[in-house]
């Protein structure tokens, strides 16, 4: 898979493209990474790319010019590529989102700067618009980098152990049970004697209790949000914890 990256600060990516599971995925080409300075299609010798805003008001807008020129070329080069525009306007990205996008061969996500981009970049590209939730950050680098973490993942071949990816938290609409390693015996806090108990079954099935408690108490929203994508026994589990939390349509008569 291949990612573009259209940004003012092409220089915040080095060390995030060369480090970790990531650098080892860019070495060995699983995924590609390529990141663009917009300045680079300012179209004046000052390389200025930002203007204060029509109807006034504090801060500046990145001009649509640049970007247009620099999406166009970009898109006309190589496979097609979908354009990710990172926004707090945009749908919240989640893991169901980092999915959709995997199955892309390649993105091109945008990063905003100042106030914002001038209207007529989205009207014209009509991009895929993402926000990574309901805060305010400096610019969209950290949120495509973001982005990036958690779509590169669900590359075949970019982590090592997939059966890792299929237990991450949320991948299953549930958050991940508690994790433990040596020792066993930590200030006086031992590991569940079931984790030390040789019974897969067993094991597999305090992990899933756990993911379900966990979910239920610190994430009720994520039962409604993914109750039909849950299996018989991950639904009963909620029943059994959390009885109010299941659909008025799952309770029986």
């Amino acid at each position: 898979m291949h990612f573009d990256v259209l940004t003012i600060f092409p220089e915040l990516f080095t060390p995030f493209v060369t480090t970790g599971v990531l650098g080892r995925a860019a070495r060995a080409g699983t995924v590609t990474l390529q990141v663009h300075d917009l300045r680079a299609w300012a179209g004046n010798r000052w390389r200025q790319v930002d203007d204060e805003p029509y109807g006034g008001g504090a801060g500046m807008v990145l001009q649509a010019p640049p970007v247009l020129r620099a999406v166009r070329r970009l898109r006309a080069v190589g496979p097609p590529a979908d354009v990710v525009l990172l926004t707090p306007r945009g749908r919240v990205f989640d893991q169901r989102v980092a999915s959709e996008l995997a199955r892309r061969q390649r993105l091109l996500l945008v990063c905003g700067r100042y106030e914002g981009i001038d209207e007529r970049v989205t009207r014209l590209v009509q991009p895929d618009e993402i926000s990574l939730g309901d805060f305010v950050l400096g610019g969209g680098e950290v949120a495509a980098m973001a982005v990036v973490e958690a779509v590169a993942r669900l590359v075949p071949g970019v982590v090592g152990d997939p059966e890792s990816v299929a237990e991450d938290s949320f991948s299953a609409g549930l958050l991940d049970h508690p994790c433990y390693t040596r020792p066993a015996e930590v200030d006086g806090l031992e590991v569940p004697q079931v984790l030390r108990s040789g019974n897969h079954e067993a094991v597999r099935r305090w992990r899933l209790e756990r993911a379900v408690e966990a979910t239920v108490t610190r994430r009720p929203d994520l039962i409604k949000k993914y109750w039909h994508d849950y299996g018989d026994e991950v639904r009963r589990l909620v029943g059994e914890l959390a009885p109010q939390l299941v659909p008025d349509s799952e309770v029986e008569a």
